[in-house]
């Protein structure tokens, strides 16, 4: 089983549930390009994120594999599973639809670009700092797990904020190719979420025809706002 974090995020995002799902199957849960551990590159789009995860499974020698994926990890999931149908067993994605979607990340991203690095001595520093454009405290603790301490003392990003800022439009572009994937797929929507809705999923069956959707009682963060909730619902969808 892969697991495909969202944007700004990390594996590290799902290391508990991970670890649940892996009670019973062998779990990767991966850092896409430009984020986390994984390799820096001014190309990011779905297409070669979709590349990324074929070459992984290649490397081990995994020919198929369940995808789950939140967010921006969803539509990779969605566009592997479109491009390469056969290495899928399952499909999980997690409140995000194959269409393309409007720009929603505008102030955080000018907030971390804007945010003083070399000022900074430490997280707090830097909690505080945001916290005058970003509100939620939530939110601002998601977004310092991809701060770093630097080999001289001061802070970096893991992720690669230029690229992600000026290659942004590629993050919100719809499913790409004409493919389809027609075995076992599951929409986790968030009903207190604006990204997800039950007609996205309808057209989404172009793409996959045998749709089904769960829905949560979450905003968008679903695995991490109802994990008991999310977990069940996945293992049961996984487990059929």
């Amino acid at each position: 089983m892969l697991i495909l974090h969202g944007l700004f995020g990390s594996f590290d995002n799902w290391h508990t549930l991970a670890r649940r799902f892996a009670a019973h199957r062998h779990v990767f849960a991966l850092d896409q390009r430009n984020h986390g551990r994984s390799p820096h590159s001014s190309v990011f789009s779905y297409v070669a994120m979709a590349e990324d995860l074929r070459k992984f499974l290649d490397d081990r020698n995994l020919e198929r594999v369940a995808v789950l994926g939140h967010s921006m990890g969803g539509k990779t999931a969605m566009q592997f599973a479109v491009t390469y149908p056969r290495r899928v067993s399952r499909l999980v994605v997690v409140d995000i639809g194959p269409q393309a979607y409007g720009r929603r990340h505008d102030e955080i991203l000018e907030a971390l670009c804007d945010l003083d690095l070399k000022g900074l001595r430490t997280r707090a520093d830097a909690d505080k700092a945001l916290s005058a454009r970003i509100e939620s405290p939530a939110v601002r603790q998601f977004l310092l797990k991809s701060l770093k301490r630097e080999v001289d003392g001061t802070f970096g990003w893991k992720m690669n904020l230029p690229v992600i800022r000026d290659r942004y439009e590629e993050v919100n572009v719809g499913l790409q190719g004409e493919g389809a994937f027609d075995g076992p797929a599951l929409f986790v929507r968030g009903t207190r979420s604006p990204y997800l809705s039950r007609s996205d999923v309808d057209a989404g069956r172009r793409w996959f025809p045998q749709a089904q959707v769960s829905e949560i009682d979450s905003g968008h963060w679903v695995h991490a706002e109802q994990p008991d909730a999310f977990f069940a619902a996945v293992e049961k969808f996984l487990s059929a």
